[in-house]
């Protein structure tokens, strides 16, 4: 299992740092050579379908994702969005969570948590690989949630 976490905090209220995490097509300028397609009308909801589209010129791997759980954050509780991986390559699931933090006003808690397999590696590349996910989708957030 390569499941690896990502906790960050923002001055971004809660409601904006949702908006921009689950805007998946902006996540196509953070992670390299990745281009996120939604085929689902929207807005964001449960069964919302999209592809990550990872190339260097013909050559590439789809993966596509489906929104199963999604709960935009409130005054009263955090927000929840969990994702599952439908595709033959990448394997797994994805969690964003993200909520006002107790203490000072203005600032929001970020958690992003995914198990990501590779289909075709080893279990014995899953450190390598949690840690490459890490790297990757720590530059991401960041990235998304740069104000």
């Amino acid at each position: 299992m390569t499941v690896f976490r990502i906790d960050r905090t923002t001055p971004l209220s809660a409601d904006e740092a949702w908006r921009r995490l689950t805007d998946w097509p902006a996540h196509s300028d953070g992670v390299p050579l990745t281009k996120i397609s939604v085929l689902t009308p929207g807005p964001t909801r449960v069964g919302t379908v999209f592809v990550a589209r990872t190339a260097l010129g013909p050559a590439g791997f789809d993966d596509p994702m489906e929104v199963v759980h999604w709960q935009p954050p409130t005054a009263g509780s955090p927000g929840h969005c969990r994702l599952e991986k439908r595709g033959r390559t990448v394997l797994g699931w994805a969690e964003i969570h993200v909520q006002r933090a107790e203490g000072p006003p203005g600032v929001t808690r970020v958690r992003w948590e995914e198990d990501l397999r590779a289909g075709p590696l080893p279990r014995l590349c899953d450190p390598l690989t949690a840690r490459a996910g890490r790297v990757v989708f720590g530059r991401a957030v960041d990235r998304l949630l740069r104000f």
